[in-house]
């Protein structure tokens, strides 16, 4: 195959043969115009006047209709396929070169146009068709057809275009049918993505494959991988496999512009671009480490690219082959039975194929119930509203669909055995589910524990203690508060500790009432309450200046702790301006040195547990002691330099951790003891801030400089470090990363940990940990437990979104133990040592 091939795009040639209904004026009744005595002069000069006045309208009118009203017309594309019942598959079909293909074709188009007459809101917008291939089945014929729409009816034919089907059942029962004519069944046709008709293609490319037994083909953008794919270019691969056998599109890399509205790749279970029929579609870059493989429901699948006039990236490659029907990457239901057993949907994790329909008859010892956990549930598609109507499982009578928490979709039987059924739709399919099913207790399904509305089981002593354990709140329902907990007025009950945090805990603000502000007052980031009428006045009556931010006079602010300062020394009073994509500095200087913070891949819905994906955090550093192995994690904030935890480098008795050449920093690590795409750096220096307080933890930071610098890739990238007056509010969700303990007193873990915390206020956190908070630390974390970072993790990131990217909110530091309730982790606050890190770093 050669892919500078040039292939055809469809430019059907206009009939002009639609019909354009002008209506003129009335003739005028000259009887009317004749002479009469009356007026004289003047009235002859108002019939002039009246005459010329109508004569200006109809001249206008006429204009309009012809000139303006006929160029309103809207090019509309709509793609198809029909099943011909009365025709059998040749393998000339598969040339459309052949005079087969040419033969049938004709046919096929003739009946459209034939088909489409038959409609009134079709027949005199229609232009033409052109059929783009034909499969098995009896014969499947795929076409385009384009309409020229007056601007207003596009409605018109669209609904139209939807009842096609019923077009066709009218026409073939018809008795003016022509014995010669085609029997079609099962039309379908939808509107063409727009992106896929622009006008700013410059080049088109199309290409056919046909897939062999025990064979693995290739489809790639063309100049992959040794330059970019080409701009404004429309490229499509029309893939056939053998009948009874199924296609699977396995992509080993995908890098495209991160906006699917500008480069794109779409998927389609057809040889046509029918938007019922879409599969996926995909764009940015996705780590090699995620599945994107996908399999067709038939023999055929068609691959498209659109690419648009800038940002042009490496593109993609892809392997091509087919499986049989038999294969077990397709098996999809049966009986199972036992004690405990699992069962997933077809291909997962990878994505499973459209219109697909599977049933498990599951059956358990007799006195038994069934209990089914989905571990992984990830069955979403656009345009789904919630009703399960398009892929679900149904389970127990119950739809279920869209994306779960893990382990949170349980059900449970009322006898032995249980059917579970999996549907998939004709359009876009998703992961899949993971399940696991076991014989319980029927009449005792939790023993000595809980048992929540959604069959989970939980600790009894977890009941009404404030926190949502089951997932759907139930534990908390029907509760009796403790005097020492806040009574919310939905009837929950909360932790004392939660109230005035400045986060809306109970669900209806109980929590947040009373708060020491009153009605018509504000709070300040002080806790100091100020007069609503004092806010954005242009002073400062917080005192931090707090009520002077986010005030649309961004330029020209007086300067206070919480403004941003300019390199020109000019302040803004806009929250977190740097790197947010607008350029609010005159001498642009909050938008420079952004390239950071980011990952270079799409992060995956699988979360694995807790494992973080390949590359999804790409500036956590792996510290390993020479010899030894990992000790502390760091944070790359530059090619030269790593921020981590003065702790950390601290010597003791037998080793002195002060010292540079004691340490070696991994970089790219995602496996501890697999190199994969790591680098490894020594140390040139290692640099404790001069006030770390090793009873405290006070100034609990530090700098190290490596021996040489690293160059930055895929898995190895800086996050952002905030300005000194970056705010990181209460109750902002961020990240802690790194290869500690998984459980207190546990061993460390060999693959990344990723963990979502929340930050959170520092008088209840200084409250909660006794009073030893300090300015320069921060608190995040999960109250109810489970969820923190622990021995091994320090020195660490806390990683903070903004927008799309990463900044470094804080070093991991020291907590309580390790995911405790009501302990969460502390952690050195970075804007507080923006100055010293600068001083050191010239960053």
């Amino acid at each position: 195959m050669d892919y500078m091939d040039s292939g055809l795009k469809y430019t059907p040639k206009s009939d002009k043969d639609w019909d354009s209904s002008v209506q003129f004026l009335p003739a005028s009744d000259n009887k009317k115009l004749e002479k009469k005595k009356g007026p004289g002069k003047i009235g002859a000069v108002i019939g002039l006047l009246i005459f010329a006045a109508v004569v200006a309208l109809m001249t206008g009118l006429l204009v309009w209709h012809f000139h303006y009203r006929k160029d309103v017309r809207i090019k509309q594309m709509y793609s198809g396929s029909m099943r011909i019942t009365n025709q059998g598959f040749v393998e000339a079909y598969e040339d459309a070169n052949s005079t087969e293909f040419k033969a049938l074709a004709k046919q096929v188009i003739m009946q459209l146009k034939v088909l489409y007459s038959k409609s009134p809101q079709l027949a005199k917008y229609y232009v033409g068709s052109s059929v783009q291939a034909f499969s098995e089945g009896s014969v499947i014929a795929y076409y385009l057809s384009e309409f020229s729409v007056p601007s207003g009816q596009e409605s018109a034919v669209a609904k139209a275009m939807a009842d096609i089907d019923k077009l066709v059942d009218k026409f073939q029962r018809s008795s003016f049918r022509t014995g010669n004519s085609l029997v079609m069944e099962d039309v379908t046709s939808s509107a063409v993505d727009e992106r896929l008709v622009s006008s700013s293609f410059s080049r088109f490319f199309r290409y056919s494959e046909h897939t062999r037994i025990n064979h693995l083909g290739q489809i790639q953008s063309p100049g992959f991988p040794n330059r970019p794919y080409p701009p404004n270019t429309f490229i499509q691969w029309q893939i056939r496999a053998d009948p009874n056998s199924v296609i699977k599109l396995d992509f080993d890399t995908m890098n495209l512009e991160e906006d699917c509205r500008n480069d794109f790749v779409k998927i389609y279970d057809s040889l046509v671009a029918i938007e019922r029929r879409v599969v996926q579609e995909l764009c940015g870059y996705y780590s090699p480490s995620e599945p994107l493989t996908f399999l067709s429901s038939g023999n055929v699948m068609l691959v498209t690219m659109a690419t648009n006039d800038r940002l042009n990236y490496p593109g993609f490659r892809a392997q091509i082959s087919q499986v049989p029907r038999g294969s077990p990457v397709l098996s999809c239901g049966g009986q199972l039975s036992g004690d405990k057993g699992t069962f997933s949907s077809p291909n997962f994790p990878n994505y499973y194929p459209p219109l697909t329909r599977c049933q498990w008859f599951i059956k358990v010892p007799a006195g038994k119930a069934v209990k089914v956990t989905f571990k992984k549930f990830l069955m979403t598609e656009p345009s789904e509203d919630g009703s399960c109507r398009k892929d679900f499982v149904e389970i127990n009578g119950k739809r279920i669909c869209g994306d779960k928490p893990d382990r949170t979709v349980t059900e449970t039987s009322g006898s032995n055995s249980m059917n579970v059924l999996f549907v998939s739709d004709a359009s876009y399919v998703d992961r899949g589910f993971d399940a696991e099913f076991e014989a319980i207790d029927s009449k005792n399904p939790c023993p000595q524990q809980f048992q929540c509305m959604n069959q989970r089981c939980i600790k009894a002593d977890l009941r009404c203690d404030g926190w949502n354990d089951c997932g759907d709140m139930s534990d908390e329902l029907k509760c009796k508060c403790k005097s020492a907990d806040i009574t919310c007025k939905n009837g929950f009950c909360k932790p004392m500790f939660w109230k005035c945090d400045g986060v809306d805990d109970c669900g209806d603000g109980t929590d947040e009432q009373d708060c020491g502000c009153k009605s018509g007052q504000m709070k300040c980031l002080n806790d100091k309450c100020v007069s609503d009428k004092k806010l954005c006045d242009g002073r400062d009556d917080c005192g931090d200046g707090s009520d002077e931010l986010d005030c649309g006079t961004n330029r020209g602010v007086s300067c206070t702790d919480l403004t941003y300062k300019c390199n020109n020394d000019q302040c803004l009073s806009k929250t977190n301006p740097e790197c947010d994509g607008v350029v609010d500095c005159e001498d642009g200087s909050d938008e420079q040195n952004c390239d950071c913070g980011r990952s270079k891949f799409r992060t995956s819905r699988i979360v694995g547990g807790q494992d973080a994906e390949e590359g999804e955090f790409p500036w956590q550093v792996s510290l390993h002691v020479k010899g030894y192995g990992h000790v502390c994690g760091a944070t790359i904030i530059s090619p030269k330099w790593l921020v981590t935890a003065a702790h950390c480098v601290q010597d003791d008795g037998k080793t002195r951790f002060s010292q540079p050449q004691t340490w070696e920093a991994h970089l790219g690590l995602h496996s501890q003891g697999v190199a994969g795409h790591s680098v490894k750096r020594n140390l040139k220096a290692v640099i404790s801030h001069p006030n770390y307080n090793d009873y405290t933890f006070d100034n609990d930071i530090a700098l190290m400089e490596l021996e040489s610098p690293i160059t930055y890739s895929d898995y190895i990238q800086p996050i952002c470090l905030p300005a000194p007056q970056h705010i990181f509010p209460d109750a902002h969700i961020v990240w802690i990363t790194g290869w500690g303990a998984t459980r207190e007193g546990g061993f460390a873990a060999k693959v990344l940990q990723k963990a979502q915390v929340r930050i959170i206020n520092r008088s209840v956190c200084n409250k909660l940990m006794g009073g030893q908070i300090t300015s320069r630390m921060m608190c995040a974390g999960v109250l109810e437990g489970g969820v923190d970072a622990c021995q091994g993790d320090s020195g660490g990131p806390l990683s903070s979104p903004a927008k799309n990217r990463m900044f470094l909110a804080g070093v991991v530091s020291w907590g309580d133990g390790c995911a405790r309730r009501n302990k969460p982790g502390i952690y050195t606050v970075t804007t507080k040592f923006r100055g010293w890190i600068k001083e050191k770093t010239g960053l």
